[in-house]
């Protein structure tokens, strides 16, 4: 799908033209500039690679910054690749947020927020024990038997434990596009969008 990188500002309310107050999160969406095109007799499908952020040739290796120049383009912090754009692009064009002007429903990737090291009942949605009957003590909020001691003899995979939560890749599906502002490259969707202010996303149409 044709999209594009950008950056969550934050979130805001809008008022509709029925007078609701609608959350929305506020995403700055461009403008990228294409750095590759890819066709199936050279690379085995059709893409557009795009890039987004400015960034010091100091700080990109060698083999990228040839990359870059064999594109015309100054170095970028974000690349990415998206296909079926309507339009054909070249080397060095860039494509801001009017790419979302016809959009009614957008998918928005990002990455979530971490929460370091969790338990069951955050992680997974346990209920805990409940009342404290029975002599229970300090076991409010573990998780109890994970498996059989005699046989199988062994926990089994996917067993739902605590660890690591968020920092994962997350697809916010069919988000409403409530407005475009070219002049600041700003995009206007509804509800909430994965990961924290300032973080990289990709908008898909």
């Amino acid at each position: 799908m044709p999209g594009l990188l950008g950056k969550k500002i934050g979130m805001t309310s809008v008022f509709s033209a029925d007078g609701k107050n609608v959350p929305c999160t506020v995403i700055e969406a461009g403008p990228c500039v294409v750095t590759q095109i890819k066709s199936v007799e050279k690379d085995g499908y059709a893409a557009v690679q795009v890039g987004f952020q400015d960034i010091k040739e100091k700080n990109v290796t060698k083999p990228l910054m040839g990359h870059f120049k064999r594109a015309g383009v100054t170095p970028k912090r974000h690349l990415a690749e998206f296909k079926n754009f309507e339009k054909e692009y070249n080397l060095g064009d860039t494509i801001t947020v009017e790419l979302f002007n016809d959009a009614e429903l957008v998918d928005v990737i990002g990455t979530s927020k971490g929460k370091g090291f969790q338990g069951v009942v955050k992680r997974h949605g346990f209920g805990g024990v409940g009342e404290t009957t029975h002599g229970q003590h300090n076991r409010q909020r573990k998780p109890g038997s994970i498996g059989a001691c005699s046989y199988p003899a062994k926990v089994f995979k996917g067993m739902r434990m605590g660890g690591q939560l968020g920092g994962d890749r997350v697809t916010t599906q069919n988000l409403r596009v409530l407005k475009v502002i070219p002049e600041h490259n700003l995009l206007l969707v509804k509800g909430s969008v994965a990961g924290c202010k300032g973080s990289i996303v990709l908008i898909e149409k």
